[in-house]
């Protein structure tokens, strides 16, 4: 059976658009392949964190994992940074990753852009999830478009160690959505929807009331035409409200367009208002039966499950490298 990675960072707010862009494709996954679904944990220390904030969004995160779906019995839910093998990894692999390369990683020109202080581990970020990755012989990697840059540098330090030591390394192919995989802000419908964005009202928490979806949808910006069509280049807004109903409804966008042409936005928002409510509700009662033994059970399980793999290729690429 295939095998797939991929984590989240346990930082901010896991939002709607973390769930339709990807989580929710990692729920059908699991019934498809062997799966490692992880808290990235040791990614977000890239960036000053609260050490309590950062203990209760690890659990917060694993929680959410649980109450959209994923199945402890079918899939491996672990946290980063409770498998060692991750950080030795990474250093090996930083070893034979070049300083040009990890210089024109996009999100780290992002991220530093005007900051005095930057840490070396926000630079050197793309060799730990390179570990990540290749720690579990991983096919493929389902990743929005904003990490696709960072997967094929993945492959080119796969490609290199096994050009360089001999065959070791799976090297993995990406999985990108269509559409659904970028969900944009709904107060800056031209930015990502952020879960570390200052302003709130520009994402869906999936632990947000109804109340709370309610004002921020009927507030999402739109534009002063009030004619439905779907153009994310002249009507981002607009064009994102769509998106949102038409991967929560398996729907097309013009589907979703046509039944709305002359309803105008109000309509469309309050039905969107309705849908989006729904989908949260389900993972809402789901989130709010799961303790927190649970939780700290099935992260020890899948830490377990996932050393034995783990110990077992970084052995095989410390002997690759004459460590042992």
């Amino acid at each position: 059976m295939t095998r797939v990675f991929s984590g989240v960072q346990p930082t901010g707010d896991i939002h709607i658009g973390n769930y339709l862009g990807a989580m929710k494709r990692f729920v059908e996954l699991q019934d498809e392949h062997e799966c490692f679904f992880c808290v990235v944990d040791l990614h977000a220390l890239t960036v000053p964190q609260n050490p309590d904030i950062l203990r209760n969004k690890i659990l917060q995160l694993a929680r959410i994992y649980l109450a959209i779906g994923l199945d402890p019995a079918k899939t491996t839910l672990f946290a980063q940074s409770h498998v060692p093998a991750h950080s030795e990894l990474a250093w090996l692999l930083q070893c034979i990753t070049y300083f040009g390369e990890l210089s024109r990683m996009t999100q780290f020109k992002d991220k530093s852009s005007g900051k005095e202080n930057v840490s070396v581990g926000l630079f050197t970020y793309p060799a730990l999830m390179a570990a990540d990755i290749l720690l579990y012989d991983t096919d493929y990697v389902p990743v929005g478009a904003d990490q696709k840059q960072h997967l094929e540098l993945t492959r080119d330090i796969a490609q290199r160690f096994n050009n360089r030591f001999g065959e070791t390394f799976v090297v993995p192919e990406p999985l990108i959505s269509d559409v659904g995989a970028k969900i944009m802000s709904l107060t800056d419908p031209e930015k990502k929807m952020s879960k570390s964005a200052e302003d709130e009202m520009g994402r869906i928490s999936l632990l947000d009331t109804p109340d709370m979806v309610k004002k921020k949808i009927m507030r999402a910006v739109t534009d002063s035409e009030n004619c439905v069509y779907y153009d994310p280049d002249k009507k981002p807004g607009l064009s994102n409200l769509i998106t949102l109903m038409s991967v929560q409804t398996n729907r097309s966008v013009e589907d979703i367009a046509a039944e709305y042409d002359g309803k105008g936005y109000g309509q469309l928002k309050k039905d969107l208002v309705e849908v989006t409510v729904n989908t949260l509700k389900g993972i809402q009662d789901k989130y709010n039966s799961i303790s927190e033994d649970e939780i700290r059970k099935v992260l020890s399980e899948g830490a377990d499950k996932a050393r034995v793999i783990a110990e077992k290729t970084l052995q095989k690429v410390q002997q690759k490298m004459g460590l042992r």
